[in-house]
């Protein structure tokens, strides 16, 4: 989850966000690069005041500077296209999840097993404990088997909102009358936050998201335990 005076992208919890943090940072070095090569000619440039009539032609810098930003967008547009086609491929899911947006808290149903279904809320502040995160917290967490590939249902009861889980690199729209799918694996166990991510009403800062990440043998003790 996001810690205080974080400037950075949250730790991956899923293959596909570790690659997009790898992908942030390659972008993030080429633009370094970029900005002190271009503030270096800028400087000198001006800062120098000598002039020379063999400057008022160069088809070789223009050419240069012509050629080398493609080959810079082609650094760039490799790994993003690949990116692109990792994060829409959907793998035989091991478990599906819907998850239904309404003014204001999200409603989860696994449709691989019968009648387990719960509403999930936000706790309310006067409710909380020392060990629960302020606004973040719910009273019904997902609880989901890391390691597994999870097909995700999105979609809203009455207006636009948006499941986001920054960690696992995931944001669906939630549309009233349509289901959008996306996949995602966890990797590790523990605890994961989101939030709505669309403005969808007043408490819109209200419906978090929280999922827990566990082994399978203890994922299926708790969804015997909630079949009950």
């Amino acid at each position: 989850m996001t810690t205080w005076l974080n400037m950075s992208l949250q730790d991956g919890a899923s293959p596909i966000m570790e690659q997009l943090v790898f992908f942030h940072d390659h972008v993030l070095m080429i633009m370094l690069m970029i900005t002190t090569t271009v503030s270096y000619m800028m400087i000198t440039l001006i800062r120098n005041k000598q002039t020379s009539r063999f400057m008022l032609e160069g088809q070789m810098i223009e050419t240069t500077w012509t050629i080398a930003p493609a080959i810079i967008l082609v650094f760039i547009a490799m790994p993003s296209l690949r990116l692109l086609y990792l994060m829409d491929e959907v793998h035989n899911p091991s478990l599906t999840l819907k998850a239904v947006g309404h003014q204001w808290y999200w409603s989860y149903e696994y449709s691989d097993f019968t009648k387990l279904e719960f509403d999930s809320y936000m706790i309310p502040q006067e409710e909380q404990q020392e060990s629960t995160f302020r606004l973040l917290d719910t009273d019904n967490r997902i609880v989901l088997p890391m390691n597994s590939p999870i097909r995700m249902i999105v979609t809203a009861a009455d207006v636009l909102h948006s499941w986001t889980i920054p960690s696992l690199g995931v944001k669906t729209d939630a549309t009233p009358g349509r289901l959008n799918q996306t996949s995602f694996s966890i990797s590790r166990p523990g605890v994961l936050y989101g939030q709505c991510s669309e403005i969808c009403g007043a408490n819109h800062s209200f419906m978090p998201i929280t999922i827990e990440s566990v082994p399978a043998k203890y994922f299926i003790n708790w969804v015997s335990k909630m079949s009950e």
